[in-house]
Parts: structure tokens; sequence; C-alpha cells
């Protein structure tokens, strides 16, 4: 009984120790995060359906703030087209508005769950109905949002640190999935003056480049 209350207080003594020896989560410090990529395409257009988790104001300020779920639908038309709506077999749906900037539609949508795998839709275009299936971009060797977020806290430890203020970072993490010719990672942390962001193969989590903007 002795040596079992011994061990106690020794644990007890180290806890301390050992949690200062663990990893920081730093995932309270994320304003945004795109964790899914969903595509589909016809001869008549070509659709892709993001599901990001962001702040609310979102502003790269360095200080983050609770986050909501909504999915953003992109649609490129073939062709000249007037009007484009799309619309979910969850029940939402809408018509989507014309970007000068970009030359797509787009519609955003809150929701309360993020499709899995694939998601059934609905493009509308003038009036011409197309039912099509959109699957996600990950496979079973995609890394998670969290260990892209984990490969940039240990890759740019010193650029934590010149963010820190009193031992605690004053700095807000963005992570995004990205697809060109295969799946890619955007990871960056700021603080409303500096930005460092990171290009990370979504697989492997090589980083490929790197780069530090002033805001």
């Amino acid at each position: 009984m002795k040596k079992r209350t011994l061990c106690a207080f020794a644990l007890a003594a180290l806890a301390p120790l050992l949690a200062a020896c663990a990893p920081y989560d730093y995932s309270d410090r994320v304003s945004e995060i795109r964790s899914d990529l969903f595509l589909a395409e016809t001869q008549d257009f070509s659709l892709t359906l993001s599901c990001v988790s962001r702040e609310y104001p979102y502003a790269d300020d360095g200080i983050p703030c609770p986050m909501s779920d909504v999915v953003e639908i992109c649609i490129v038309p073939a062709r000249e087209t007037g009007t484009v709506e799309v619309y979910c077999d969850d029940g939402w749906g809408g018509e989507a508005s014309f970007s000068a900037v970009f030359g797509d539609y787009r519609f955003s949508q809150g929701v309360d769950a993020f499709p899995q795998s694939s998601v059934s839709l609905r493009v509308v275009l003038d009036g011409e109905s197309t039912e099509i299936a959109a699957t996600s971009v990950k496979n079973e060797a995609t890394l998670t949002p969290q260990d892209a977020l984990d490969r940039l806290v240990k890759a740019e430890k010193e650029t934590l640190g010149r963010m820190e203020q009193d031992g605690v970072l004053c700095a807000e993490f963005c992570i995004r999935l990205l697809r060109r010719d295969k799946n890619y990672y955007y990871a960056a942390v700021t603080d409303g003056k500096e930005r460092t962001a990171l290009l990370l193969d979504a697989e492997t989590g090589e980083i490929l480049a790197r780069r530090t903007d002033t805001l």
C-alpha cells in the first residue's frame, strides 16, 4: 500500500512536466478549414463543391472567432448561360450568383453536416435540369486537416515564436484542401501583420513551397 501511495505522489509530481512536454494543440487557433472537395463534370458544365468551416466575420487579423459550416458551390457552364440553379437531395438549394471576376456561378449554404464520399445534386441551366453525383477528391492516403496543421506547426516553430506574446500565440491558422493534378494542402498562419503559407503534398505531407507576406 505504501509503495502504491509513493507511486501516486510521484506521478502527480510529474504531471505538470509531462503536460509541458506534450505537443500543444493549436486547433483552437484555426479560423478556416476546407476539409473536402467534391467534383462533377458534364458536357454542359463543371462543378466544385467545397466543405468549409470558417470564422464569422472573416478577417486575416490573427484573432480566431467561432466558425460555422458552409458548402460553397462553383459552377462553370460550357456555354453562355442566363440563369444557374443548384439543388441538393438534402433539401437546400437556390439560384447561383454570377461572378464577373471569375466568370463562374457561385452558391453557398450553411449546413449542419458535410456530405461524405459523394453528394447528389440537381443543376438547372436556363431551365434545363441535370441530375449529377459529385464525388470527393479524397482517398485513403489523403491526410486530414489536423495532419496538415501539425506539419505547419512543426515546420514553422520560429515563425510561431515571433507571433507569441507572453507565451501565448497571437495568430490564427487557415487550412485548405486543394485539387490540381492531385491533392494538396494550403496551410497558413497569420498574426495580422505577417502571413506564412506552405503548400503541402496532401498524401505525404512534404512541403513543396513556402511563402511569407507582409500584410
